[in-house]
């Protein structure tokens, strides 16, 4: 699954994240960044997770627009109209 960090302690290590599709709100695990890239998370933090047994986001890893399958807007420019010159 992939959402953002809704809010995060880096004292407890609490924190809930919210899917992309449904928002969905998921506690994470405790474990939740360990052994991943992250350090600590920050709110708007986009990640990919799973659920662990609990029904808790765990397994936490970075998470991007390309892997919701959002257009690459990289580069995109709208024509200009005609009759115009830059």
């Amino acid at each position: 699954m992939q959402g953002v960090i809704k809010s995060y302690d880096p004292v407890t290590g609490d924190g809930i994240v919210v899917t992309d599709v449904g928002l969905a709100e998921y506690d994470l695990a405790p474990d939740a960044i360990v052994g991943s890239v992250f350090r600590m998370l920050r709110q708007g933090q986009r990640v990919r997770f799973e659920l662990d047994g609990d029904g808790r986001a765990t397994g936490l890893n970075l998470g991007s627009e390309r892997d919701m399958g959002t257009p690459d807007f990289q580069g995109h420019a709208e024509p200009a109209p005609d009759g115009t010159t830059a």
